[in-house]
This record gives structure tokens, sequence and C-alpha cells, in this order.
């Protein structure tokens, strides 16, 4: 037996050996339980339950644009692939009807299903592990209560090798630390409702912390922005004061922005959009407001110099265009000073969005334009129209470049083929 053929062989008996192990570690389905107590499913728990779900923004991931609420089907492009979102709806068949409120629990708890089968972590579990098992509890009993869909789960289109979930034992080693939210006794009882909502069922962790090549996110760098990957938005940093770092925010800014969607700072769009309107303008002022606690709280850590005065210039031919261009199609909205007119018209100037380093953001509200979710609180939001079909990328980077730097805002200039390339995406 020559030398390549041993090897061979001794490589393929570790690899057996490791899909053994893996599959004999694999939870599996959990024992029944004889002492297991039916769920409480009062009105009261149910009502509680749906709060929760709404918390945890449940139904924007699990219901198909068009589709009946939480049958799934959506996709969820990855960098990977597309993942597509099951049915939880109560259908025994094809939805989660067959679970027991245990497995439902084990699922938010440690990611893995009610067969044993590790969860890929588009499912926010690294952060819905920190939900109490009572506010589990509610959350079952209100996805129990609502109306059963027969509809199967479309399988995962993932590519080789991440469609085996073998990996996943890997992932989980490195980036997922399980365990219920515990409570700091050195703050306010305020601090601690607004960190369990938001690292937990709010998972704010999972756009606003940057992505790596595995899919992973480092929990040191939490809430440091980062781009959501494949939708091309840029998360701004939560914990930078030069993006969108609250510390120097009023609470009722960072209330309004968060549950109403637009306020005297800044504006939501895109996926925040979503958020809010999905999950957070329901969510009740108490919470908000702890939540705003908590996130004007976060510790700063501003991991990038400023921009240089030499990475600021900008040539006197653009600045001259984006100039003319901003007072012929945005002074009548944004105002000739960029000061807009809040909360309606968000402000340009000194907004830390239009500067943050990353000019994403900016170009895609120039091109595609985008509305501020219709919410109780602001049922008829003021949009901003596209402007793709009217400027050239010469004239929409200078126009982007004159509001990052105009007015003393401290952002840097724009290329036309940062434009070029988002130009080249259609709009969610």
């Amino acid at each position: 037996m020559g030398k390549v053929t041993r090897i061979v062989l001794g490589l393929g008996v570790v690899a057996v050996v490791a899909a053994g192990v893996f599959y004999l570690s694999l939870p599996g389905l959990l024992p029944a339980s004889p002492d297991a107590k039916a769920p409480d499913a009062t009105t009261q728990v149910i009502t509680t339950g749906e709060y929760l779900a709404r918390a945890g923004d449940c139904v924007a991931c699990h219901t198909h644009p068009g589709g009946k609420e939480f049958a799934g089907g959506r996709a969820m492009p990855t960098p990977f692939g597309a993942l597509y979102v099951p049915n939880i709806t109560p259908d025994e068949e094809t939805g989660i009807g067959a679970w027991t409120a245990d497995e439902f629990y084990r699922m938010m708890h440690t990611g893995v299903s009610r067969d044993g089968t590790l969860l890929y972590p588009a499912m926010p579990f690294a952060s819905y592990t920190k939900v109490t098992r009572a506010d589990s509890d509610a959350i079952y009993a209100y996805l129990m209560s609502v109306p059963p869909v027969k509809q199967k789960n479309r399988p995962h289109e993932l590519r080789f090798p991440f469609n085996k979930r073998e990996l996943l034992v890997g992932w989980r080693t490195l980036y997922f630390t399980q365990g219920e939210f515990k409570p700091d006794p050195a703050q306010t009882e305020q601090w601690n409702r607004g960190a369990y909502l938001v690292q937990g069922l709010g998972h704010c962790a999972m756009c606003h912390t940057a992505v790596n090549a595995l899919g992973g996110s480092s929990e040191a760098a939490a809430f440091e922005g980062g781009m959501i990957p494949n939708q091309n938005w840029y998360a701004p940093s939560l914990t930078s004061n030069r993006e969108a770092g609250l510390g120097n925010w009023s609470l009722q800014d960072i209330k309004d922005l968060l549950q109403t969607g637009v306020s005297h700072r800044s504006t939501v769009y895109g996926p925040m959009a979503e958020v809010t309107y999905n999950s957070l303008q329901y969510m009740s002022d108490a919470d908000v407001e702890a939540m705003a606690v908590y996130l004007k709280a976060l510790p700063q850590r501003d991991s990038e110099a400023p921009p240089t005065s030499q990475a600021r210039l900008v040539s006197p031919n653009v600045m001259e265009l984006g100039r003319r261009t901003y007072e012929k199609q945005c002074a009548v909205c944004h105002g000739e000073e960029g000061k807009g007119f809040p909360p309606s018209l968000p402000p340009l100037a000194g907004n830390q969005s239009i500067t943050m380093a990353s000019p994403v953001n900016s170009i895609r509200m120039v091109l595609n334009g985008g509305y501020p979710p219709g919410t109780k609180k602001n049922p008829r939001p003021h949009g901003m129209p596209p402007f793709s079909h009217i400027l050239n990328d010469d004239e929409a980077a200078a126009v982007v470049t004159y509001i990052r730097v105009a007015w003393e805002n401290s952002g840097t200039p724009v290329e036309p083929r940062q434009v070029n390339e988002l130009r080249k995406l259609l709009p969610e």
C-alpha cells in the first residue's frame, strides 16, 4: 500500500469517526416528560405573547410578502445562498402545531429544532437565548393561537459546503454562548429592562455588529456597526457618537426615532424602517424608554480615527456641482442650510447618519429615495423621491459629497464609481 493511499484511507477514517461523533452528539428529540404541565394559554398570556412576538419582530422574517402571517416561505439571501424561513403557524403537519412548549423553549434557548436539527444562525437564537422561560412560553401560547396555515417549508438553497449542518458545530463553538439574560445589579431596573429587550428579543446586534466571512460576529465588537449582508445597507455603530451613537441625543429623540420612525435628529429608512413598522411602534412607551436608556448608556468605542483634513478635500468643481444640484433638487425640503423641517423632513446639517465613514446609505437614499414607516404616532410620513433617473453618477456623487462636507459636516467625498456600483442594485 502506497503512502498516498494510506493517507487517503487515514483521512477517510478520521472523517467517518468525526461524522459519527457529530451525529452521536446531536441532541435529538426531547424525551417526553411525565411531569410536563400544559402551557398556560389564558387570554392574558396570549396577549403578552403577542406583544413579545412583536418585540422579537417574528412576523418580519416568518411572513412572505403578500402571504399569510407566520406561514414562512420568505427567502433570506445570505453570502452562502438562500435560506427559506419556516412556517411557525400551529399547523400540525407543516408548522409547529405538534411542538411542545419545552421544544419551543429549547429552540429559542439553544438553537436546536424539535427534531434535534441545528438551526442556521439567521434565526437569531444567539440573541433569543437570553429570553426567559416565561416569555418563551407566552410567545409559544400566542403562536399556538394564530390561525394554522398548511404550507410546506421550502428547502434551503445553500452552496456546498454551507449546506452541511455539521459545520454549524464549529460556528456554535466560536460564536454562540447559551444563557438567559442576567440583570446587572449595579444598574437600574429600567436599564436592565432595556438591555433585556435590546440584547434578547430585539436582537439589535444582528444588524449593528459586523459579520465576518464565517457569518459570525465578535461579542467584543457588539453594536459597532457593519454592512448588513446581502442587503447593501450599512447599520451604523451604536457605540460611536460619530455614527448612530446616542450619547449626545436626548431620550425623547431616541424614543421618537425607535417608536415613531422620525425625530428631530434623524429618520429611519431601509431595514430599520421595517423594524419600526413591524415591531417598535407596538411597544409600550415604558419599554421604548427603557431601550433608549440602555442604548444611550452604551460605552463609546470609536475604533476609527476621524477623517483627516486631507481626506476631506473636495475639488472646487465637484463642490460647485454638488451645491447647484442641492439647490435645484434638495433645498425645497431640506432647506438652503440643510436644517430640514424636523421631524417630518430630516436635517442634513449635523446629521451623523450623513457623515458616517460609509456613504452607502446616503447614496442609496439619493438614488432610490424611500419612506420612513407609517406608524401609530406618525401615520402619514413624508417620503424622499428617487433621483436615479434624474442625476447621473457625477451629479449624484457631487450632491452626496456636498451634503457630507457642507455646513461644517465632517464627512468625506464620494466617488462616481461608488454611485455606479449601487445604481446597479435593485431597490428592495
